[in-house]
C-alpha cells in the first residue's frame, strides 16, 4: 500500500469519527435537520470540531499527493483536490458565525472555505476517476466516479433550490432542511474521497523499460520497490 495514501485514509477516518462523535453527542442540542455540521464549531467543543476537520483536510492532502505521484490525478484533478483540502483547512481555522448578526471576517472566510471545498471535491472525483473502466482497481474508481457525480448533482440541486428561494423572497438557508442536505452531501463527498484513497493505495505503477536495455527479476523488483516508496 502506498504510504501517503495509507496515512491519508487513516487521517480521514479519524477526522470523520471525531465529527460523527460530535454529531451524536450533540443530538439533544443541535437539530441535524436544520443546523449545519459547522454549528459544532461555536460551542465549547469547537476546538474538537476544528481538529476533526483539520484531520480530514490533512488526510485529503496526503491522498492527493499519492494520486499525483502515481500519475492518476492529472493537473485538474490535483488542483481541485488541493482546493478541497485548502478549503477544509480554512473552514477548520475560522469558525462559522450566527448569520442573523452582521457579517464578520471569520464567518465570511468560513463560508468561502466551505463553499470552495464542497464544490471542488465532486469535480476532482469525476475528473480523476473518469477512466474507471480501464482502472486497475475498477470498483474503487467506479465508486469515486459515481459518488463524485452524485455530489455534482446534489450541489446543482442545492443551487436550484437557493435560486428558487431568492426568486420568492425566501432566505436560501430556509428553502431546504439545510442540516440534512449538507450531511448527505458530506457523506457522498467523503465516500468519493475514501474511494480515491483506496484506488491510490491499491494502484500498481507500470514499469517502463528503456529501449535496448534488459532488466532481470532483481532489477524489476528494485524499481518497483523504489516507485512504491
Amino acid at each position: 500500500m502506498h504510504q501517503p495514501a495509507r496515512w491519508g485514509l487513516g487521517a480521514v477516518a479519524a477526522g470523520v469519527t471525531v465529527i460523527i462523535g460530535l454529531d451524536v453527542a450533540g443530538l439533544g442540542e443541535i437539530d441535524p435537520l436544520r443546523r449545519t455540521i459547522s454549528q459544532h464549531g461555536l460551542g465549547p467543543e469547537g476546538w474538537i470540531f476544528g481538529l476533526g476537520v483539520a484531520l480530514l483536510a490533512g488526510g485529503s492532502a496526503a491522498i492527493c499527493v499519492s494520486l499525483t505521484r502515481r500519475r492518476l490525478a492529472g493537473i485538474v484533478g490535483t488542483l481541485t483536490l488541493a482546493l478541497w483540502s485548502a478549503g477544509l483547512f480554512v473552514a477548520a481555522w475560522f469558525p462559522k458565525q450566527d448569520w442573523s448578526l452582521a457579517p464578520t471576517l471569520s464567518g465570511v472566510l468560513h463560508r468561502t472555505g466551505s463553499f470552495v471545498a464542497f464544490l471542488s471535491l465532486p469535480i476532482a472525483a469525476v475528473v480523476i476517476a473518469r477512466s474507471w473502466r480501464r482502472a486497475e482497481r475498477r470498483g474503487a474508481a467506479l465508486t469515486a466516479f459515481a459518488s463524485g457525480l452524485g455530489s455534482v448533482l446534489w450541489v446543482t440541486g442545492m443551487g436550484a433550490m437557493a435560486l428558487y428561494g431568492a426568486h420568492n423572497g425566501l432566505p436560501w438557508w430556509r428553502v431546504m432542511p439545510l442540516g440534512l442536505v449538507e450531511r448527505v452531501l458530506a457523506v457522498t463527498e467523503v465516500a468519493a474521497l475514501i474511494a480515491l484513497g483506496v484506488w491510490a493505495a491499491a494502484h500498481t505503477p507500470t514499469l517502463v523499460r528503456s529501449p535496448g536495455v534488459s532488466q532481470d527479476g532483481d532489477e524489476v523488483a528494485k524499481e518497483l520497490a523504489k516507485r512504491l516508496t
